[in-house]
């Protein structure tokens, strides 16, 4: 058969086991001979995929494309499927002679059933219940290198989710970030005070005037 084959085809008979053999046992590459729908593999590799061999027809999708002689359009990562129901990832090229026209094509089909597969089992592993989030209840967890870095992510993202800057805070909303650093057990780390003094633009002694507010509050509302 290839002793007859236009040399363009016959030049990329390598490339079918090249691609193949990058892409691996998954990734069946063919090449077709337009000339001959009914026989048109000239070439392929990893014809498991489809369970097709040299010798083989041209798919219906191919024959299609013949008949409305549609080889100008790019044909790239379509969904496929074989005989068997494996999910395919499929390209197709068309290859022109010297006049522009139309004398074979190489497709790549790639047996993405596995990987859909998986896809769907981390989807499902990584599902989470969406929620609505205040600032007080938060149901993020950050981690840091080491408790300075903690510490810094607590109070920097409880100041972004605020919503405004520091330097146009009140002074009744600083101290409910205070309350609110307070609740999330900021004050339990060791210089805590005087980092949120230092963020906040006030002195480590208004820092312990704000939690006395706030526990006094507390005592009272308690009552």
């Amino acid at each position: 058969m290839n002793d007859k084959l236009h040399p363009y085809l016959q030049s990329l008979i390598p490339l079918v086991n090249g691609i193949a053999k990058t892409f691996g046992k998954n990734c069946e590459v063919v090449l077709h001979d337009l000339s001959k729908p009914q026989s048109s593999i000239v070439a392929i590799a990893n014809g498991h995929v489809t369970g097709r061999q040299v010798g083989g027809p041209m798919s219906d999708f191919g024959l299609k494309i013949i008949r409305a002689g549609e080889f100008d359009k790019e044909y790239i990562n379509y969904k496929s499927k074989s005989k068997d129901g494996k999910v395919l990832k499929s390209t197709t090229i068309f290859i022109k002679d010297e006049n522009g026209n139309a004398i074979g094509c190489l497709c790549i089909n790639l047996d993405v059933s596995e990987m859909i597969m998986f896809r769907n089992i981390l989807s499902e592993f990584c599902e989470i219940e969406e929620r609505e989030e205040t600032q007080e209840d938060e149901p993020k967890e950050t981690f840091g290198r080491n408790i300075n870095e903690v510490l810094a992510n607590i109070v920097n993202t409880t100041i972004e989710n605020y919503g405004k800057p520091v330097n146009f805070m009140t002074k009744e909303e600083k101290v409910n970030i205070v309350k609110i650093l307070d609740a999330k057990g900021t004050f339990l780390i060791k210089g805590a005070i005087d980092y949120v003094a230092k963020v906040l633009c006030v002195s480590r002694y208004t820092i312990y005037n704000y939690l006395d507010e706030i526990r006094i509050g507390e005592e009272d509302w308690g009552k």
